[in-house]
């Protein structure tokens, strides 16, 4: 292989795994992707390496000869669904041969350079419409849920200028949980009857849905453990931004003498508030697909699985088994079918499972343990106990996704070849990363 054409290989590989890990895919995913890319133009056995921030892959044809080196830097880590599913549509086209390495580069540049259809101000609705499905599932009536709207429109508009100043995320999460519990103190010393909590909670949900435990999580159980490690760095120092901010707003109503209330986030539900859950969690689930730009023909199977997850979920809670167990089930069910669903839909699996979790993600465990934080003394214990249950709803949610797809994803014998010190399943990119002996003959006929 011409030199030219090696380094026009290798940084096509590299560019598409910027883009697959800014838009929240695991290391072993974007490692996987970058192989089967690099093995199809002719690129055997390339060295591959991630570190969160950067990307490197190198190529040696001799020992005697000096090796080509290029590297990457991700600049930038937003969820993008539409990139994300055009990138995973672009590579099955590689492998399939229906377009060359010119055609290719090309059709990457455009993704990255292209904008979106959806208008700026439709996503800011959307995140609205994401809390509002949240306020539903947790019972809130219309005022509550009209607040929620607000405050979450207001967050995504601060995040979005400030984010435009290029502050740290930290602050981001700091100012969207300031904010959001301000809005609902405020509104509830406007009116007593309110219950700001809902509203709170619903807003700590939309904050959480944007940091990568999934990610963290998967590249934890793939062996990527310099990746978990800087992954789950971020997300605790984003979840801290959380704390911080709704602890201020929850200061300010101590000083204004609100009632800021508290649910419990473990209570068994009916029938028909399950139904209404379900309702609730199907609004926020689509919601949140849309407002990450996923293709629109993914947004009702979107709210349907994550439907089905909350009826599982609460369910199991009816039985009293507590909340992590029947969290983790129902987990498990939407990465037990997001593959199938995906495939329908010609999504990347990842755009099934994120937005489907999100209305089980557990904001009430982390308000409640911050509210009962607030008030010191004996509730100091049970507050530290309600953080610790968030986290362990959060563990169960990501394991239990992972555990289903391990189940689901049918492993092909030359996939698994290739993929062997890859422990993790397939989120992002085609599961067959080789050509078979058929379809290899088949191309070096059409050569000759």
């Amino acid at each position: 292989m011409p030199e030219r054409q090696l380094n026009l290989t290798l940084d096509f590989c590299l560019r598409v795994g910027e883009m697959l890990l800014s838009s929240g895919a695991g290391a072993a995913d974007v490692i996987a992707t970058m192989q089967s890319l690099a093995w199809h133009y002719g690129v055997r056995n390339p060295e591959i390496d991630i570190t969160f921030t950067s990307l490197s892959m190198s190529y040696q044809r001799d020992p005697e000869e000096p090796a080509s080196v290029l590297l990457r830097h991700v600049k930038q880590r937003d969820i993008d669904y539409e990139d994300l599913t055009l990138v995973d549509h672009l590579v099955r086209d590689v492998l399939r041969d229906e377009v060359d390495l010119k055609e290719a580069r090309s059709r990457l540049a455009r993704i990255v350079s292209s904008g979106h259809q959806t208008p700026r101000w439709a996503v800011t609705l959307g995140w609205g419409l994401m809390c509002a499905g949240v306020g539903l599932q947790l019972g809130g009536g219309p005022v509550v849920v009209g607040v929620a709207f607000l405050a979450a429109a207001c967050i995504d508009r601060l995040q979005l200028l400030m984010a435009r100043r290029r502050l740290p995320f930290f602050y981001r999460q700091v100012a969207g949980g300031g904010i959001a519990t301000i809005i609902a103190v405020l509104a509830a010393a406007l009116m007593p009857d309110l219950d700001p909590s809902v509203a709170v909670t619903a807003n700590i949900i939309m904050l959480l849905a944007g940091i990568g435990f999934m990610g963290a999580l998967q590249d934890a159980l793939s062996g990527f453990y310099v990746t978990a490690g800087a992954r789950l760095t971020e997300a605790m120092l984003a979840t801290a931004g959380i704390i911080a901010g709704v602890s201020g707003g929850l200061t300010l109503a101590e000083v204004l003498g609100v009632d800021v209330g508290r649910l419990d986030p473990g209570a068994a539900a009916g029938l028909k508030e399950v139904s209404v859950m379900a309702l609730g969690a199907a609004i926020c689930a689509a919601a949140f697909a849309f407002a990450s730009y996923a293709p629109r023909r993914s947004l009702a199977p979107v709210g349907l699985v994550s439907a089905v997850a909350m009826v599982i979920a609460q369910s199991g809670m009816l039985g009293g088994v507590g909340r992590t167990w029947p969290t983790a089930l129902a987990a498990f069910f939407v990465g037990l079918v997001s593959y199938t669903v995906a495939g329908r839909m010609r999504v990347p699996p990842l755009v099934v499972v994120v937005p489907a979790i999100v209305p089980m993600l557990p904001g009430l465990s982390i308000y409640r343990g911050l509210s009962l934080l607030a008030e010191g003394g004996n509730q100091t214990s049970d507050g530290l106990l309600a953080i610790i249950t968030a986290a362990s709803v959060a563990i169960a949610l990501a394991s239990g996704v992972i555990l289903g797809e391990f189940v689901a994803q049918p492993l092909k014998r030359e996939a698994h070849r290739l993929e062997s010190r890859l422990a993790g399943p397939r989120l992002v990119g085609p599961l067959r990363t080789r050509t078979s002996r058929r379809e290899r003959r088949k191309a070096r006929a059409q050569q000759a």
